[in-house]
């Protein structure tokens, strides 16, 4: 393979100058050369590389099937050269040029992109990728560092990471407006007395937190629809039933258009939400700036 030298890339940028013009005359005038010197740049290229790029006929210039391809790899080390720049750029404002987060589902609808969206309003330059999982699937991904930074339900179950808490709030009752229900000003456990449940179809329905109040308070339900949580609130929309989740999912996924209301629930249920990451990035000006751009989106809700 021949020896990269500045030369032989100040010769590259003289190809794809005299490719894109089809003219040696024309190259020389854009690049401040003398067309002498463009033809010697091109003579030089082909015999380093050892394939002809060009056919001479008649004082024309027509590329051949290999100059098209060299072409396309020149545009694509340009691009390489850009995202680099990027990266060097992201690197003296955050101290990483790319960050990985992990969240919840019932945080991926709004919460996180809005988050994510007001960092790179902040700086543009970093790459980002989200990936939704369990909260027990997002802290093993930091813990294994297939993640930089997690979203969880609290409270955290690894000891390896740090925590910080974003967010304590109590659930509330999605109604369809068509139910009696629904004019209540709060909705108590016993009136769910009859009612049609709609829950997330977590590994055991044993652990939802819904299920063990009506089952503690001795309220006899009709029936149950177990569903993904990004389903949830469209089932209740439809009237397949009630269900009780927290208030910033139910706002991520509601529209006016949905007929749902949202009312207070007692007894209060307690949902927690924070974030976890490894030690050696609590001093990650990242990780303080997605901090600050989190509690601004709070404000929100």
């Amino acid at each position: 393979m021949p020896e990269v030298t500045i030369n032989s890339l100040k010769a590259l940028a003289t190809f794809k100058t005299l490719y894109e013009v089809g003219s040696a005359s024309g190259t020389a005038r854009l690049l401040g050369m003398t067309q002498s010197g463009v033809s010697r740049s091109l003579a030089q290229l082909e015999e380093n590389l050892g394939i002809q790029l060009f056919l001479r006929e008649k004082n024309r210039l027509l590329a051949t099937p290999e100059a098209r391809e060299l072409y396309d790899e020149i545009l694509r080390l340009m691009g390489n050269i850009e995202e680099l720049r990027h990266s060097v750029l992201a690197l003296k404002e955050f101290g990483t040029s790319r960050l990985r987060i992990a969240a919840i589902p019932g945080l991926c609808f709004g919460f996180v992109p809005q988050v994510v969206a007001a960092l790179l309003a902040e700086n543009s330059r970093i790459s980002i990728s989200l990936d939704m999982m369990s909260s027990h699937d997002v802290q093993t991904a930091v813990e294994s560092s297939h993640a930089d930074i997690g979203f969880i339900t609290l409270p955290a179950t690894s000891p390896q990471l740090l925590t910080e808490t974003l967010l304590v709030t109590e659930a509330v009752a999605l109604v369809p407006d068509k139910l009696e229900l629904a004019t209540r000003e709060v909705v108590e456990v016993s009136d769910l007395r009859g009612q049609h449940l709609v829950i997330s179809n977590q590994p055991s329905v044993s652990t939802n937190p819904l299920l063990e109040l009506v089952a503690e308070h001795g309220v006899k339900i009709s029936g149950k629809t177990e569903a993904n949580i990004g389903t949830i609130s469209a089932l209740v929309a439809n009237e397949v039933g009630v269900t009780v989740m927290n208030p910033i999912t139910a706002q991520d996924q509601l529209s006016r258009h949905d007929h749902v209301k949202v009312l207070p629930f007692r007894p209060a249920l307690s949902f927690g939400f924070g974030i976890v990451y490894r030690p050696e990035w609590h001093e990650s000006k990242v990780l303080a700036s997605l901090k600050r751009k989190a509690k601004e989106t709070l404000m929100n809700y």
